[in-house]
């Protein structure tokens, strides 16, 4: 027997109710949502990567936090966000701290959680002095995007309880996957624990020590609106971001830009 369009008109509306009645049973069983694509552009070393879209997904997580990556600072105008990761270092963050309070500049840190839980007075030490806290998963594996839904909520979540053991009652905002490799479910976890998925807009790869001038070169070149800059003070030596943050701190306030902290939530 042929298949008449109302045929096909009445299975593919029974298709989509099915499909609703499923989400909605999956999002009241508490399990994480997967996100569809967010743009995000090519990944690095330790960027945002892109996504394939998974399906259907909420806006939010909880208290409205955005499931999408963010790589804007906060606020209008000519703003800029400085990130730090893969510290907290017992050598190189009390120096990149120094640098940032000589410029009365405020950061965003992201931590992993076994350098937090070995370092914790400088854990303290960075909120003391007024920066922001990410959580940059447990031991920064940057094949997290290959590993089972159960091994990313462990990354993400006890990273999270490391460095919030160092500083009870302050808050962790923001989430960078180690590598840029980021998933629809572990920035639906990030989301649902309080803390907007991060990536950034500008990346000198100061991890790779390129050489000072090189650094520069790419900071100094044409900024996007609202920049997100990456920078590390862990995994290595450190001294050319130092110097080269010595530098670009003080030109980006002749160039008449402010500092603040990535975009956490939707204004």
């Amino acid at each position: 027997m042929g298949i008449t369009s109302s045929s096909v008109r009445r299975r593919r509306a029974g298709s989509a109710v099915a499909g609703t009645v499923l989400a909605l049973l999956l999002a009241a069983a508490g399990t994480p949502a997967l996100a569809a694509t967010d743009g995000s552009a090519g990944r690095s070393r330790s960027g945002a990567g892109s996504e394939p879209a998974h399906g259907f997904e909420p806006a939010h997580g909880a208290g409205g936090i955005p499931l999408g990556i963010s790589r804007l600072a906060q606020g209008p105008g000519r703003d800029v966000a400085i990130t730090i990761d893969d510290g907290p270092d017992p050598r190189w963050t009390p120096q990149v701290l120094k640098v940032l309070r000589q410029n009365h500049v405020k950061a965003t840190f992201c931590m992993i959680g076994t350098r937090a839980q070995k370092y914790p007075e400088l854990v303290r030490e960075v909120a003391a002095e007024g920066h922001q806290l990410c959580d940059h998963s447990v031991d920064h594996d940057v094949t997290m995007d290959h590993k089972p839904v159960a091994y990313q909520r462990q990354q993400i979540l006890d990273g999270k309880a490391m460095i919030e053991k160092a500083v009870p009652g302050v808050a962790v905002n923001y989430y960078r996957a180690p590598g840029g490799a980021f998933t629809p479910d572990s920035r639906a976890i990030a989301a649902a624990s309080g803390m907007r998925p991060l990536g950034w807009s500008v990346d000198p790869k100061d991890w790779s020590r390129p050489g000072l001038p090189a650094i520069v070169a790419a900071l100094e070149g044409k900024l996007p609106e609202q920049p997100t800059v990456l920078f590390h003070d862990g995994g290595g030596d450190r001294s050319e971001t130092v110097a080269a943050l010595e530098r670009y701190l003080p030109w980006l306030k002749g160039q008449g830009y402010g500092f603040t902290f990535p975009a956490r939530t939707t204004p």
